[in-house]
């Protein structure tokens, strides 16, 4: 019998992976909004992601809807563990995409769709980070069923994993505003970009050392013989990607440097989340394995999905690359 579980978890990691780039990023831009002051800047901050951040979202329900067709018992455990940030970050997202709209039509409380597109931006930034914190430790679970409370996912390390996420997708939006603006703009993108970077790499060291920590098992895995020779490199590579976007942000001539080194720094952090938890699926308890649906199940969905993922794939290329270029208060793209 054909085993579907690696198939899936490449879809679901790939569909979860390009959700926090690509939303990542736009919610990155929202962030950087709120400090954002001539109306100029705001209006150009908008138009960078005008034409392309609702569909960012569709990676979103991609994961949450393979989680459930592929993982059902790690959907029933997850969502009502992460019960209260998730639902704090859909809430966050709607009011985003609200005053995204309302800010163009209704001109005379402008600055209220302002501060709620920043505000939205933010909070569902640290709610996806709190969320992420609260995986990483893991869940009460009695039998096959989550037994916690509904406020257990609030904890100092997923506060911390929040505020880490949050200067995260700061880092990619300031990153993307250096790649799509220019002149004066992109001055305060790279003082953005600066400073985000800064807190991401406080963020990665205090979160690496606690993660170990807290859970022996990933402790283990990094730090146990032959483990720490092999995986010696993830860290050290990190280190270097860190370094280069640094000069990236600090060299005036280079666009995409600081916004391919966030991409790539996200990338490292991604694999360290994997390599530490790996085969869980809910983290210390059940593997993929075990959490997986019926053989039958996932290859019934795989038809419908091998055909679908593609055609978001073309979809989502084919619009970055029709707005491609850097954008303009008079022009627009160009």
């Amino acid at each position: 019998m054909v085993d579907f579980v690696p198939i899936w978890t490449f879809i679901l990691g790939l569909g979860i992976f390009l959700y926090v780039l690509l939303d990542g990023f736009d919610l990155g831009v929202g962030i950087l909004y709120g400090f954002a002051r001539e109306s100029v800047d705001r209006n150009l901050l908008m138009g960078s992601i005008a034409p392309i951040w609702d569909g960012n979202e569709t990676w979103l329900i991609l994961g949450s809807v393979g989680l459930f067709a592929a993982f059902p018992l790690a959907f029933a455990i997850i969502i009502p563990a992460l019960y209260f940030p998730i639902l704090i970050m859909l809430l966050a997202l709607i009011f985003r995409g609200v005053a995204f709209e309302f800010r163009f039509r209704d001109r005379p409380n402008r600055g209220f769709w302002d501060y709620g597109f920043a505000y939205g931006s933010l909070i569902a930034s640290f709610a996806q980070g709190v969320a992420l914190g609260a995986f990483i430790q893991g869940f009460q679970v009695t039998g096959r069923v989550f037994s916690g409370g509904s406020l257990d996912c609030f904890t100092p390390f997923s506060l911390l994993t929040g505020v880490s996420l949050v200067f995260g997708y700061a880092l990619l939006g300031a990153g993307w505003l250096i790649l799509k603006t220019e002149g004066a703009l992109q001055v305060k993108a790279r003082h953005w970009a600066r400073v985000a970077l800064t807190g991401v790499a406080a963020a990665v060291l205090v979160v690496s050392i606690w993660t170990p920590l807290m859970n022996s098992g990933i402790s283990n895995r990094w730090f146990g013989w032959p483990n720490i020779a092999i995986l010696a490199p993830i860290p050290i590579i990190t280190c270097l990607v860190g370094v280069a976007t640094w000069r990236s942000i600090s060299t005036n001539h280079a666009s995409h440097g600081p916004f391919l080194g966030a991409v790539a720094l996200f990338a490292m952090s991604y694999l360290g989340i994997a390599i530490s938890l790996w085969p869980m699926i809910v983290p210390h308890r059940f593997t993929l394995w075990e959490a997986a649906s019926d053989p039958s199940t996932q290859a019934f969905l795989l038809v419908g999905t091998l055909i679908l993922l593609p055609i978001i794939l073309i979809y989502t290329s084919w619009s970055y690359w029709v707005f491609r270029g850097k954008v303009r208060a008079d022009i627009g793209y160009h």
